[in-house]
């Protein structure tokens, strides 16, 4: 008489156990199944596709003998393309500057409970973001035709002192003048954005503590408003300096007035604009780099571990080979067996 089990009885798992450790996979179980690799055919052919464009540009920027390589740098580093680059970036500067004060007064104007500011304000910058800046530029240009002279009195009174206003303002002044007069109705609505972007909440805050008005907006809205006020405003001061070429109309002596002079007597048409490209991308290059960490900085109160720099990353990976090749040179130990050991 043989025994019998319960099948009910059988513990979990003795199936299993009792088949061995050669005992086919289910088909539920994971081990089983075959894991292939994703095959992205798209991608590789996109990425040929794209490498075969830029060898062939970089092809033709080396054998097309239009581009005239030599005469590119005998130019740029020219005594007269570097002064040029200075003024490009003289104007900058001070386009840059004026803009972003007299933008930052138009935003809390549009921002304040009086009727005649938030008026003065928007139509300030509607006006000035209507017209095109070759047009302003041209328009301060001949201020002179306007107003002969420009002075200092009781409004709707008396002049105490006046003065002609091809002295007071000349051609680099205009062109600030311009350019920072264009760019403040810009960088009004760029401040503006930035400031609403902050809860208001701090700010009831900040007055249920006492604190002044204008310690809050220098001490609580801008800070936190930077981090949206920056991306915004490095596109701006990126555009400007390549809006600077707009001042050629003025005979300013920027970089790209002083290219078409150049290609206007020796006829290099190719290699001189080549030269004005070149400096450019390295400008914005620079201004780039600047944006980045200026953000960077301004993110440390909603970032404490900010991700590591370009720079940090080469670091990083320096060392990675460092150690990998040291650990590739260090000699290897053989481990000894139970045999070897007496």
């Amino acid at each position: 008489m043989g025994l019998t089990t319960d099948p009910a009885s059988t513990p979990p798992g003795a199936a299993l156990q009792d088949a061995g450790p050669h005992a086919p996979p289910t088909g539920d179980d994971p081990a089983s199944l075959q894991v292939v690799p994703a095959r992205h055919y798209g991608r590789w052919v996109a990425t040929v596709a794209v490498a075969v464009l830029v060898a062939q540009f970089v092809h033709g920027l080396v054998t097309n003998p239009v581009w005239e390589w030599g005469v590119f740098r005998a130019y740029v580093l020219s005594e007269t393309i570097v002064k040029a680059v200075w003024v490009t970036l003289q104007l900058t500067v001070y386009a840059t500057v004026l803009g972003f004060l007299l933008g930052t007064v138009l935003a809390f104007m549009r921002l304040s409970r009086s009727p005649l500011l938030q008026a003065v304000a928007w139509a300030y910058i509607w006006i000035f973001r209507s017209i095109p800046m070759i047009v302003q530029l041209v328009f301060w240009f001949n201020l002179s035709a306007l107003y002969r002279e420009l002075g200092v009195g009781i409004p709707f009174g008396p002049v105490f002192w006046s003065v002609d206003s091809n002295t007071l303002i000349g051609t680099i002044g205009a062109a600030v003048i311009g350019l920072s007069l264009h760019q403040a109705a810009y960088a009004a609505e760029v401040v503006r954005g930035g400031v609403v972007s902050v809860d208001h909440g701090q700010l009831e805050a900040a007055a249920a503590l006492g604190i002044p008005r204008l310690r809050q907006i220098r001490r609580i809205v801008l800070p936190q408003a930077m981090r949206a006020i920056l991306p915004t405003a490095g596109n701006e001061i990126i555009g400007l300096l390549k809006g600077t070429s707009v001042v050629y109309v003025m005979a300013i002596g920027e970089l790209f007035y002083q290219v078409q002079v150049v290609y206007g007597r020796n006829g290099r048409v190719i290699p001189l604009l080549l030269v004005a490209t070149a400096w450019y991308v390295v400008l914005t290059s620079v201004l780039s780099v600047a944006q980045y960490y200026v953000e960077r900085r301004y993110a440390r109160g909603a970032n404490r571990t900010p991700p590591p720099t370009p720079l940090q990353r080469a670091r990083r990976f320096v060392r990675t080979l460092r150690a990998a090749a040291a650990r590739r040179d260090r000699p290897v130990v053989p481990l000894k067996t139970p045999g070897d050991i007496r």
